[in-house]
């Protein structure tokens, strides 16, 4: 059965069946006093397998769909999600972005989390020639290596958030460290991009011990043990959500690493450093968002429909959802059609107001701009938060696009 997400308490018949007179009140023409018909937005999703993040993230994609339609939607036609779950595996997912096109007849496809379901979705719209905007998934390949000319993405990619961590890395001038993240693709390509990068920066560094493990199965002790016998005097952690938690508290059962430089990706968004509550461990420089700290007036603006919608803080999974429509929707507007030739080269240097402020789709490897934030965790009020947060732009830790046309292949 098909599933349409529409403004809260609308169905379908009740969004589009008074449409004339909305549109009247918004000036919009109704040919044949018809209801204009949706743009279809095709989401695929591991929202059973990833629920901290999704959850929001679903929230913020209904709260920018149900603004853009009440400001009239994409030249007097209103935009419709219909969305599905990806099984969080790369064949479920190509499976299901079929669906989408033959069965539901969407326009675009977006969404995925896990790089390696991102991966299998890009080289299917590439395949069938269908614009994909990946909206969550970090792997550099992405964009760059496996990149392709129907997809973009959207979220700071693991490169340039290893990039955003490097600096409190070098400065430690740590001679000892040690790595722990999920084996699978975006692991594996954070903890080589942090090797690399800490080595060309620090070239008489030692990595004494790696622990690779496997996603949402952490066994936390040994690999808690194995880190502290190695003696590390810094530790580069990529590990998140459920597996970030039992390494955590771990950590302090053992009384291990507690005196252990750490830099983290990830570890300061909301998903996975609230349920640590009183257990965040404190001095970790990590990536992430502090909705609580953020005095933008483009923030504020997006913070206050948010919880007023909702009656709770967004999550970073929240700005990625609500950012994903609107820069859906400045596509579009661009582009003037749904064709997926137009989209790409309505999207390619394509310009979107966003949460955190201005940013733009590159031409050169089809990666956002949109920055994020690197603090320290601290305690306050018995819960984790990021202290003295600063926002680092994402095209200050791009490579140019001069270099980009060694990473990527020419896309026809």
């Amino acid at each position: 059965m098909r599933r349409s997400i529409l403004p809260r308490g609308l169905t379908l018949r009740a969004a589009l069946g008074p449409l004339c007179a909305a549109a009247l009140a918004l000036g919009l023409a109704v040919p044949g006093a018809r209801a204009a018909e949706p743009i279809r937005i095709g989401e695929l999703n591991s929202y059973k397998a990833q629920p901290a993040f999704l959850a929001p993230y679903r929230k913020g994609m209904e709260l920018a769909v149900e603004q853009i339609n009440a400001a009239g939607g994409i030249d007097g036609r209103p935009l419709e999600l219909v969305i599905r779950d990806d099984g969080g595996n790369p064949g479920d997912a190509v499976r299901v972005a079929e669906e989408l096109i033959t069965r539901e007849k969407v326009d675009v496809i977006a969404g995925t989390f896990l790089s390696h379901v991102g991966l299998a979705v890009a080289g299917f719209a590439d395949k069938r020639k269908v614009f994909f905007l990946a909206a969550e998934p970090l792997t550099d390949k992405i964009t760059w290596s496996d990149g392709n000319r129907y997809t973009f993405r959207l979220r700071p990619s693991t490169y340039m958030q290893v990039q955003m961590l490097m600096p409190a890395a070098v400065e430690k001038k740590a001679k000892r460290w040690a790595i722990v993240y999920p084996n699978y693709e975006y692991g594996q390509s954070a903890a080589a991009t942090f090797k690399e990068k800490l080595k060309a920066a620090q070239p008489d560094v030692e990595f004494v011990a790696e622990q690779a493990t496997p996603l949402g199965k952490l066994d936390a002790g040994p690999v808690v043990q194995a880190l502290a016998d190695a003696k590390p005097d810094a530790v580069f952690n990529v590990l998140f959500g459920p597996d970030l938690a039992k390494f955590v508290r771990e950590m302090t059962a053992r009384d291990a690493l507690k005196d252990t430089f750490f830099v983290s990706l990830l570890s300061g968004e909301p998903e996975y450093l609230d349920p640590l509550k009183s257990e965040a461990p404190v001095g970790w420089v990590v990536t992430g968002y502090p909705w609580y700290d953020i005095p933008t007036p483009e923030h504020k603006a997006f913070l206050d429909a948010y919880q007023k919608a909702y009656g709770e803080p967004p999550r970073l999974g929240s700005i990625v959802g609500y950012t994903a429509i609107t820069s859906l929707a400045a596509g579009l507007k661009k582009a003037g059609s749904t064709d997926p030739e137009k989209l790409v080269a309505a999207f390619e240097g394509l310009e979107v107001a966003g949460p955190f402020g201005p940013f733009q789709y590159r031409a050169s490897d089809h990666q956002a701009t949109m920055g994020a934030f690197v603090g320290h965790i601290g305690l306050k009020d018995g819960g984790g938060v990021m202290l003295d947060p600063a926002y680092v732009d994402g095209l200050s830790v791009l490579p140019s696009d001069e270099e980009v046309k060694k990473l990527r292949p020419a896309a026809p």
